[in-house]
């Protein structure tokens, strides 16, 4: 049972160092133990969230530094909203969509709740709620992350650096992930906080993807071109993955060949096929009664991403392949949700 040990512990110590004699309804103890694992769960949700905002806010910066005609001057600015899909909250506030609206709404605006600025909160809240499932450099990162980022305002931003600040966010995030591989003992709380991540990343990189392909496609003069090229590439750069491409191919980038390795290649750490097959495993470690369908509609999705080929899927249509892919790990989420998190009442 997950973290059974430490919370019964706690609960032990508790009453009976109480001198109380009023009678009170015990909390079942697997709705404890559910709200802990959803804490774990959605605290590296919000931290890998924060870091994938930064870095499509990153590559959207630099894409609109480019020369370009004045009527496609904030063209860029739709792809961060439509990726989180936030363009219709946003509209309703903000009559425009250029860089310091949208730089606001998605990085410092503590009403989006997708923001870097709330996530960086939510991420520190969740934590703080499982102070005694994780380690003291977990919160200090955590912590930390959200003290620094409550001085920050547009000017600073600004004055320190659009791309800097973005980079300290995903360096911030780099080093949550790194405290948490050194440090955490490997239980069921590691493999929540786990699972979280990869889930999370997985939808991320599917969102990147087809908006790149289906939102920013250049006109018709264009493709193949300078601008083509280069937001090609600046896809790979927001997932990192621009040098693993270069080791892979060798050649210049192309669409078909950016799509195989972001989908279907198995040893990069982004790729779709990595993040499910990482949480695949995670959910057969962690299964339990009820998480039975889960783990199937998982299995599903690894099977077709390991024996599916980027032909076949350019056949059907990338959007069409990534709407249904990201219903899919919206479904296996929904899952988990049901699965281990819903309060479960014991008589």
């Amino acid at each position: 049972m997950f973290l059974s040990a430490g919370i019964g512990g706690h609960l032990s110590a508790g009453i009976g160092g109480s001198k109380c004699v009023r009678p009170f309804k015990r909390v079942p103890t697997v709705t404890m133990l559910s709200r802990v694992a959803s804490n774990l769960y959605w605290m590296s949700r919000y931290v890998e969230r924060a870091e994938n905002t930064a870095r499509v806010l990153d590559v959207t910066w630099r894409m609109s530094l480019l020369v370009k005609e004045p009527r496609l001057q904030d063209q860029e600015w739709f792809a961060p909203l439509n990726i989180t899909g936030t363009l219709f909250p946003f509209a309703g506030r903000h009559k425009v969509a250029n860089a310091r609206e949208v730089l606001h709404f998605m990085a410092l605006d503590p009403e989006n709740p997708s923001s870097i600025y709330a996530c960086a909160k939510s991420a520190r809240e969740n934590a703080r709620a499982v102070r005694g499932s994780i380690t003291s450099e977990m919160w200090e990162v955590l912590n930390g992350t959200w003290l620094e980022i409550q001085q920050m305002d547009e000017d600073k931003m600004l004055q320190r650096g659009t791309s800097t600040f973005f980079d300290w966010v995903k360096d911030r995030s780099h080093l949550f992930r790194g405290v948490t591989f050194g440090t955490m003992r490997r239980d069921d709380a590691y493999h929540f906080a786990r699972l979280g991540t990869h889930l999370e990343r997985a939808d991320n990189t599917a969102r990147i993807l087809d908006v790149k392909y289906h939102v920013l496609l250049p006109s018709v003069k264009e493709v193949g071109g300078a601008v083509d090229y280069y937001q090609w590439s600046a896809v790979l750069r927001s997932v990192s993955a621009f040098e693993a491409y270069r080791k892979v191919y060798r050649d210049a980038v192309t669409p078909i060949k950016l799509a195989e390795l972001l989908i279907l290649r198995p040893d990069l750490p982004r790729s779709l096929h990595f993040c499910v097959k990482q949480a695949f495993e995670t959910l057969n470690y962690v299964k339990n009664d009820q998480s039975e369908e889960t783990l199937r509609k998982a299995g599903l999705l690894l099977a077709s991403l390991q024996y599916g080929k980027i032909s076949d899927i350019f056949t059907k249509g990338l959007h069409e392949y990534l709407t249904a892919f990201l219903r899919s790990t919206q479904e296996v989420s929904n899952g988990v949700q049901k699965s281990f998190f819903a309060p479960i009442l014991v008589e």
